[in-house]
C-alpha cells in the first residue's frame, strides 16, 4: 500500500515562505496525480492544488493561493512539492498530501485514495 509522508511545515511570519514536501512510496507514484489539501479548525478540509501525471504536469490552483504557491513533482524522487510564498494569516492549517486519485475533480478530497498524515503550518502576525 502507498504510503504518504509530509514535511516543511512550521511557524512563519506573515509573508514569509515554506517548502512542503510529501515523499511517496510505492511503485504506482508516477501513474497518478497529486494533490494538496488543508485544514484549518472548526473548518472543512479544502483544495490547495494538484498536479497532474507525469506525462503532462499539468497543474491546478485553489483560487485563494494562485499566485502564491507552486506545486512541483519530482517522479524521480518519488515527491511531490508545495511552494508557498507570500504566506497569510489565512493560511494557517495542516496541510495534507493526497494520493491515489481515482478520477473526476481535481478539487474533491474523495476522488484521492491515500492521504499522508499531515503538516501544519501556522502564519503569525
Amino acid at each position: 500500500q502507498e504510503q504518504l509522508v509530509e514535511s516543511g511545515g512550521g511557524l512563519v511570519q506573515a509573508g514569509g515562505s515554506l517548502r512542503l514536501s510529501c515523499a511517496a512510496s510505492g511503485h504506482t507514484f508516477s501513474n497518478y496525480a497529486m494533490g494538496w489539501f488543508r485544514q484549518a479548525p472548526g473548518k472543512e478540509r479544502e483544495f490547495v492544488s494538484a498536479i497532474s501525471w507525469s506525462g503532462g504536469d499539468i497543474t491546478y490552483y485553489a483560487a485563494s493561493v494562485k499566485g502564491r504557491f507552486t506545486i512541483s513533482r519530482d517522479n524521480a524522487k518519488n515527491t511531490v512539492y508545495l511552494q508557498m510564498n507570500s504566506l497569510k494569516r489565512e493560511d494557517t492549517a495542516v496541510y495534507y498530501c493526497a494520493g491515489r486519485f481515482l478520477g473526476g475533480s481535481y478539487s474533491q478530497a474523495y476522488n484521492y485514495n491515500v492521504w499522508g498524515q499531515g503538516t501544519q503550518v501556522t502564519v503569525s502576525s
